[in-house]
């Protein structure tokens, strides 16, 4: 039987790199995933790949009012919600010397505001035995210049884990984080660098020798998703190469 047969997940940021990854596992595994991102030519093309039991939602995490309508969506036409995968992010490097309150401020209402009221407004219609999964980043647990805002948003990830997993136990609803090491996706591609610098360059920190693979974060977050970590709640699983462990 299908890990996930009959689930309905609810996965910001799903059209591209991880998100995608972990919304294909998850159809896969028998459940129904609602995405959401802001762009609609994405939001199809993801569609295209996922292929069946998907629901799109242009919708930006950042922006509350659209979470209202991502929830008002998935209620209308699912009623009931097992799993939320807070996804949605994005990397713009800043030093303290150039760091901007605009760039502040898109980080932080986008990966840190975001994922709390994505929570809220989905939280009355979450099932006992339902799963929230907040990707993270091995980056909480290191200091790399340029990364003061990114790098407080995927701690402040891992500060909710820990209290939701207090706040909603009486609920059955478990809470984890997921902290990815560097993954080859696209956003590499958003960077300064090019890809090839990037790519050389993080090899070289990671002690497994190469970048993850999209896919092998969904297998991660599928773990947290299902009834297979059904004794972990509060916890932080760093599937990153060893480069925050070492």
């Amino acid at each position: 039987m299908s890990t996930l047969a009959g689930k309905i997940a609810v996965i910001s940021g799903g059209t591209t790199g991880i998100g995608l990854a972990i919304a294909q596992r998850f159809v896969a595994e028998g459940a129904h995933v609602f995405i959401f991102g802001r762009r609609q030519a994405q939001l199809d093309e993801a569609a295209k790949l996922i292929g069946r039991n998907v629901t799109t939602i242009q919708a930006d995490a950042s922006n509350l009012d659209d979470l209202d309508r991502v929830a008002a969506e998935v209620r209308e036409k699912k009623g009931v919600v097992d799993i939320i995968v807070s996804n949605a992010g994005f990397t713009e490097q800043a030093s303290i010397d150039t760091l901007t309150p605009e760039h502040f401020d898109k980080t932080f209402n986008l990966m840190a505001r975001g994922p709390v009221f994505l929570v809220q407004k989905l939280l009355p219609l979450m099932t006992a035995g339902g799963s929230i999964v907040l990707v993270s980043s091995a980056m909480h647990v290191m200091g790399v210049a340029g990364h003061t805002t990114y790098a407080a948003t995927k701690a402040a990830l891992r500060s909710y884990a820990r209290t939701w997993a207090a706040e909603f136990k009486d609920r059955g609803i478990r809470v984890n984080t997921l902290s990815p090491g560097v993954t080859d996706t696209p956003i590499l591609d958003s960077q300064t660098e090019t890809r090839e610098y990037l790519v050389n360059m993080y090899q070289g920190m990671v002690p497994i020798g190469r970048l993850a693979r999209a896919e092998e974060m969904a297998n991660a977050v599928l773990f947290l998703a299902s009834d297979q970590s059904s004794y972990v709640t509060g916890a932080d699983l760093m599937v990153d190469g060893g480069i925050g462990q070492v």
